[in-house]
């Protein structure tokens, strides 16, 4: 059980005191403004910054773009697409939604490959056999490739995380982003 106490002095401080001795102090801002904190009218547990469950989101960063891209090359090359998050625990992982939009090839024999990286590192790869070693010149655009990747970078330093993408045969051609079709990305970093 906890009493309530209010402390006599330079501060109003809530106090909590349980019969075990230990207390809980809700301290008050040192501010000239008035504020107001609204409980909820439900039970429940209050989740604290240094306390957040496993699994738990503990930040959203998205980004949308829709510049065309394009290559002839079987060297990846940038989409443009990328992110930065900054973990807040070197044990957090973070998930990595990548919607990468307008793809497809414009001549024959090639299909597009994709990747995603987290700084200079290639951490998934994609390889998209669109309408590859078709003979004939025609168009071939297949919409968007999704990647879901969960990454532990164990680091609470800002982390990139980008899409390049390169064409299968080396002097055919492969977009992205065609027609202002946007990208997306978005990092979740998750509680571990």
């Amino acid at each position: 059980n906890y009493s309530i106490w209010r402390k006599i002095g330079d501060s109003m401080s809530l106090v909590l005191q349980s019969s075990g001795g230990g207390q809980i102090t809700i301290q008050e801002p040192a501010t000239a403004s008035n504020f107001t904190q609204t409980l909820p009218a439900v039970s429940g547990t209050i989740i604290t910054t240094g306390n957040r469950p496993a699994g738990s989101v503990l930040q959203v960063v998205n980004v949308v773009y829709a510049t065309l891209a394009s290559s002839t090359t079987s060297t990846y090359v940038d989409t443009g697409l990328s992110a930065s998050i900054t973990p807040s625990s070197s044990s957090s992982k973070i998930l990595i939604l990548v919607d990468q939009g307008g793809c497809g090839k414009q001549t024959n024999n090639t299909r597009i490959k994709l990747q995603l990286l987290r700084g200079a590192s290639s951490i998934q790869v994609i390889d998209v056999g669109m309408g590859a070693f078709t003979n004939n010149t025609a168009t071939n655009f297949v919409g968007s490739i999704s990647i879901a990747y969960l990454d532990s970078p164990a680091t609470t330093s800002s982390t990139t995380y980008k899409t390049q993408f390169a064409s299968f045969a080396n002097n055919e051609g492969v977009y992205v982003q065609t027609d202002g079709t946007a990208s997306s990305i978005t990092l979740m970093e998750i509680a571990a």
